[in-house]
């Protein structure tokens, strides 16, 4: 009986710890509420509809992505389609599928204390970041791939805030999202 006993208060014992863990919901919940708090913390002006080519970005215009739960994408500068000038007959492509992307950038966390603490910095490093734009396989974080696609041009730099699940394993293993500074050049 005294064996039976101990059984079934292991087993409560097992139940109630595995109910205590926090369940993937409750860890996306939490998620969005970071995002939240970061967006009104920096009094971000959230657009809805994507702007025109020629918009001006003001400093705290961020474009809720269409299709993308949660990615918020700002165009700090345009790169070099900015600097044709008239009557300058070079054509700057913008990046097309499967060109090389040279991007460096810094992460930082989104919760209260940290947002203005760089967490990771490519600045630091002797080579960039590189991927193949739109090879979701040669670079695992989807966020930034739609982040290339609205940056366009080599040297354009942007600020994305980034989900767990649009970011890194790692990111989307812990739940954590991240806003990134990016800046990249096409390689060509």
């Amino acid at each position: 009986m005294k064996k039976i006993f101990f059984v079934l208060s292991a087993l409560a014992c097992l139940v109630l710890a595995g109910c205590n863990q926090n369940s993937y919901s409750s860890q996306r919940n939490a998620e969005d509420k970071l995002i939240e708090n970061f967006i009104a913390r920096q009094h971000i002006n959230v657009l809805t509809e994507e702007p025109a080519d020629d918009y001006q970005w003001a400093e705290n215009d961020y474009l809720l992505v269409p299709g993308y739960d949660d990615l918020y994408f700002h165009l700090r500068n345009r790169g070099d389609s900015l600097y044709i000038e008239d009557g300058d007959t070079t054509r700057i492509d913008p990046i097309e599928a499967l060109e090389t992307v040279v991007m460096r950038y810094k992460k930082f966390a989104l919760t209260e204390n940290a947002d203005t603490l760089s967490y990771w910095s490519t600045l630091d490093q002797a080579y960039p970041f590189e991927f193949q734009y739109g090879n979701t396989t040669d670079c695992e974080a989807k966020g930034w791939h739609v982040a290339v696609k609205y940056m366009k041009y080599t040297d354009a730099e942007c600020q994305i805030i980034c989900p767990s699940k649009l970011g890194f394993s790692t990111d989307q293993n812990s739940v954590t999202p991240y806003c990134y500074i990016m800046k990249m050049k096409i390689k060509r």
